[in-house]
Order: C-alpha cells, then structure tokens, then sequence
C-alpha cells in the first residue's frame, strides 16, 4: 500500500476511534453508497452519519476541510439519500486532519454538507 493509502486510513481510523469516544457505533468503513466511496458511515443515536475524512500533510491551500469541493459534496448526498431510505435521520460530517508545530489537529465539522 502506498504512502498516501496508508496515511489515508491512518486518517479515517483516528476518526473512527473520536466518533466511538463520543458514543458512536461506526458501522461501515470503506463502503459504497448510490456508486459513493463513503470513508465511515456511523450511528449517533438515532441518526446515521455519512463521515468524510480529509488528511493532509500541508495546511496550506486551504487546509483540508476545502478539499470536500462542490462535486464531492453532491456525491455525498447522493450517498446520504440511501440511507434515508431507512426512516432514520441522515447528517453529512467532515473530520479534517491537519499538522500544526507540534503534532495535529483535528476538527468536526457536524452537519457539513446539506441538500
């Protein structure tokens, strides 16, 4: 596995472990929805999570949360309208992963994408 693979999933299993210290249940890693790569898909009480991680070894540019552009997020809720399906409520989140000096930061951006 490449680099930028293995720093990838890094990046999505720290996530994974901050939903579940918040109570989460991750339920899917890694999976496709309406032809969508989902990073987590987690259940936070009632409501189903559709996570999108982003890890970037620069800050510059934007930083990471920027990387879910105009088109990433239309397929995120193409995504997020399967699971709706289920009768459970459905929020899109962003986790961004970025170095600061001495280590890095990540950040939770809860109900980043809407319809």
């Amino acid at each position: 596995m490449a680099l930028p693979q293995r720093r990838g999933r890094a990046g999505e299993a720290l996530a994974a472990a901050y939903f579940e210290l918040l109570g989460g249940t991750v339920l899917e890693r890694n999976t496709r929805l309406a032809g969508v790569e989902v990073d987590l898909v987690v259940s936070d009480g009632d409501a189903r999570v559709i996570v999108e991680v982003k890890l970037r070894s620069r800050s510059d540019f934007g930083g990471a949360a920027l990387a879910v552009d105009a088109a990433k997020r239309a397929r995120l809720v193409r995504a997020a309208r399967v699971l709706e399906h289920g009768g459970r409520p459905v929020r899109i989140d962003v986790v961004a992963i970025e170095p600061v000096d001495d280590g890095l930061v990540m950040r939770h951006y809860r109900n980043a994408v809407h319809e």
